[in-house]
Formats: C-alpha cells, sequence, structure tokens
C-alpha cells in the first residue's frame, strides 16, 4: 500500500491562542488563507525555528489581530493529519490566553474578520474540527444531547 503523500517532509507543530476576555467572550478569527480558509479559528500559526512555544503564541497573535496577550498554560494537543490534495500534518498545542485590551487591529492578509463570541453563540460559526475540539471541553454545547 503507498504511502500518502504530504506538502512537507514533516509534521508540522503549530500553536493556537484560545483568548478569552473578561467579559467571557472568546476571539474567534475569519482566515484568509490555507489551510482552513473561510473558517473561523482563533490565532495561531507556525512555531519559528529556534522561536519559544509561548513566544509564537504571542507573535502570531500580534500579526493577526495586534493584540498583545498574558500567555496563561496549555489546555491540549490536537493532531490534524490530511493526506490528498491539502496534504497537512500538524500538531497543535492550544493554550489558554487574557487579552492585555479588548480591542484588535486586523492583518487583512490573513484574517478578515475577528469578534468576541459568547460561548452561547459558538457551535453557529462554521469551524475546522479542531477548533471545535478544543471549545467544546471549555464550553461543552449547551444543546447537544448525547442519546445512549
Amino acid at each position: 500500500m503507498p504511502k500518502p503523500k504530504f506538502k512537507k517532509d514533516h509534521v508540522v507543530t503549530s500553536v493556537v491562542a484560545v483568548i478569552i476576555n473578561l467579559a467571557g467572550g472568546v476571539l474567534l478569527t475569519k482566515r484568509n488563507v490555507p489551510p482552513f480558509m473561510g473558517q473561523w479559528v482563533m490565532p495561531g500559526g507556525k512555531i519559528d525555528l529556534g522561536e519559544s512555544i509561548i513566544r509564537a503564541v504571542q507573535r502570531e497573535v500580534l500579526e493577526e489581530v495586534g493584540l498583545e496577550v498574558e500567555v496563561q498554560n496549555l489546555l491540549d494537543v490536537f493532531e490534524h493529519v490530511k493526506p490528498g490534495e491539502d496534504r497537512y500534518h500538524f500538531v497543535i498545542l492550544y493554550y489558554r490566553c487574557h487579552p492585555l485590551s479588548d480591542e484588535f487591529n486586523l492583518n487583512e492578509a490573513e484574517v478578515t474578520e475577528a469578534r468576541w463570541a459568547s460561548p452561547n453563540d459558538l457551535w453557529q460559526y462554521n469551524m475546522p474540527e479542531g477548533t471545535r475540539f478544543i471549545l467544546e471541553k471549555l464550553f461543552p454545547d449547551p444543546h447537544y444531547c448525547e442519546i445512549e
């Protein structure tokens, strides 16, 4: 059986900032670049070689939405493997962060929109599996009912 081909010859390690403001809102951004173009995610991206993980979280948030954040703790890790046309393999580290302000300045090359979403409204957004994974851990969907 042939091995699936990927764009890179290695796993890409990325960081994502789960930014929650004092009002309890979560910062969601609508991506303007692949992967996940047009979907709602949280700020994040690849860790540069030699860059600390915490610094990567802070840099990505500043680059995408112009916010400075205090990085608090690792929430979880998610692996995204997508062979085929897009051929991505990411290991994503999700960090809870506190914003040092509530105002953002979008980098429109990467993000088309950003908003503070109420935990009650999170599930109306079109988001990739990894984003939904971490948000469901923090804010279980009140409309979801598992039937046994």
